[in-house]
């Protein structure tokens, strides 16, 4: 069961983003929500000594927890690993996570997202699916906002399933309306005729509808945008977001089992996107219409 939400915690502007994206998906999911720093050591475990940079990771933690609602449960924790990515993953699976949440890159433009070291080990290996902030978004509008749509992109490659499945069961945890939003038409080789293709995708996409229609529960609607256009980025750029929104999107076909591995696709998005995004691996979740209760 996945009961908790961690957050890679850093003392800056790309933590505060990390952190108010992971007190948002915890209140709207109820789940514990567990803030993590990892320092340099030599292996995955919680410091028991007192030392510099222990005593530090200690200051930067209670300023976290300062900053987060007393309605939303919490955990803080400093881990030792030399790898700062493998240290999440780690303290994720231990904890139980059903998301891995860390912020944008320093740098990166306010509203949008760039990955840093640590993002990028993540969406190259992670087992749990991993929740990215864009740059700016703790001083957002979004941040006190209600979740009211959950958008997927769904293609028809493996792992199309496992995206739907998670997107579903997240609208059903929140209550929130499911915009699906269909990316057959970039699946396709180069060569293959236009109409052919538009066909295809029309029909995939009314598909993948009804089967969201069945799978989610009374009151939470689905609904399915075409978004033109003749690149992934153009097509994404013309879509339309609410506030408080965030995209799913599932990894590549070159992913192993229950690990992610961000594809062309998805890293073409995520130049464009001006929400959290959520990269979910290609195997199905065992609970993710769970709500944490």
């Amino acid at each position: 069961m996945t009961t908790s939400i961690v957050v890679g915690y850093t003392a800056t502007e790309t933590g505060a983003d990390a952190l108010a994206l992971g007190v948002r998906l915890a209140r709207a999911t109820r789940r514990h929500l567990h803030v993590l720093i990892v320092v340099p050591g030599g292996g995955d475990t919680a410091p028991d000594h007192e030392s510099p940079i222990h005593g530090q990771a200690k200051q930067w933690l209670d300023a976290a927890a300062a900053m987060i609602p007393a309605d939303v449960a919490h955990t803080a924790h400093a881990r030792e690993n030399d790898s700062f990515a493998e240290g999440l993953v780690l303290a994720g699976e231990q904890l139980d996570a059903a998301l891995i949440v860390v912020g944008a890159a320093n740098g990166a433009t306010i509203g949008l997202h760039r990955m840093g070291s640590v993002a990028q080990a993540l969406l190259h290996s992670s087992p749990i699916p991993v929740a990215l902030a864009p740059a700016g978004f703790a001083h957002s509008a979004d941040v006190q906002a209600p979740i009211p749509r959950i958008t997927a992109a769904i293609g028809n490659r493996p792992g199309a399933d496992a995206l739907l499945e998670a997107a579903v069961g997240l609208s059903a945890a929140i209550a929130a309306t499911l915009r699906l939003v269909s990316l057959v038409a970039f699946d396709v080789p180069r060569g293959f005729d236009p109409q052919a293709i538009r066909l295809v995708s029309g029909a995939h996409g009314e598909d993948v509808l009804a089967r969201a229609e069945m799978e989610l529960p009374a009151g939470v609607r689905a609904e399915l945008e075409r978004a033109p256009g003749d690149t992934v980025e153009e097509a994404v750029a013309r879509l339309e977001w609410l506030p408080g929104e965030l995209i799913l999107v599932g990894s590549s076909r070159l992913a192993q089992p229950r690990r992610l591995f961000l594809g062309s696709t998805a890293a073409k998005m995520l130049d464009v996107i001006p929400v959290p995004m959520i990269v979910v691996p290609r195997t199905r979740l065992d609970d993710s219409a769970d709500s944490g209760s």
